[in-house]
């Protein structure tokens, strides 16, 4: 395993600097260049002040699907599908709910999902928050979108825009599945 090719991709994936990485990470500018050229190898423990600044986790840095070029097309069996219960944990999230991402977002700035809300899914009963914004638009069926102590029904062709920072949850009210686009800058899981 490439470490240093790895930890370049991520790095410049972001759009950061070795300069700005080490900043963001107290280590210094030199270990992030001599890792990046295999000339060093971080201890676990300074890699992970590193991978926190990027900022990923330690399991997606390693997993093995991690990519090592930039990938532009997606196909749909390429959509990588994210398990609900694994994001949103503690919300009380439903059965009935598909995310299927657009790429690696460890990799980007930005997070795109496919998500598809079976009748009467939703994340559950306690709002969630994440850093970032969040935006979508309906493409299918209706959805209920609570933001603070704003709740509203959206139907195809509505949108949204909105501080993630918020408390905000999702709920398909309707008979039919609840299709939505969505994207979240930075990415939040």
């Amino acid at each position: 395993m490439n470490v240093g090719a790895r930890l370049k991709l991520a790095r410049t994936s972001r759009r950061m600097s070795q300069r700005e990485l080490a900043r963001k990470s107290g280590v210094t500018n030199g270990l992030i260049s001599q890792i990046e050229q295999n000339q060093s190898s971080p201890s676990v423990s300074s890699l992970k002040r590193i991978l926190d600044a990027i900022p990923m986790s330690m399991s997606e840095f390693f997993a093995d699907d991690f990519p090592t070029t930039r990938q532009i097309f997606y196909t749909v069996a390429e959509l990588r599908e994210l398990n609900p219960f694994k994001v949103f944990p503690e919300s009380g999230v439903s059965d009935g709910i598909s995310l299927r991402q657009v790429g690696n977002s460890a990799l980007h700035t930005i997070q795109m999902l496919h998500e598809r809300y079976e009748p009467g899914s939703g994340t559950g009963e306690t709002l969630y928050t994440h850093q970032g914004e969040e935006v979508g638009i309906v493409v299918e069926g209706q959805i209920e979108l609570t933001v603070g102590d704003e709740t509203r029904v959206l139907s195809a062709g509505d949108a949204y825009l909105f501080d993630s920072r918020v408390p905000h949850g999702f709920r398909n009210p309707g008979d039919e599945d609840c299709v939505i686009i969505s994207a979240c800058t930075p990415p939040s899981f």
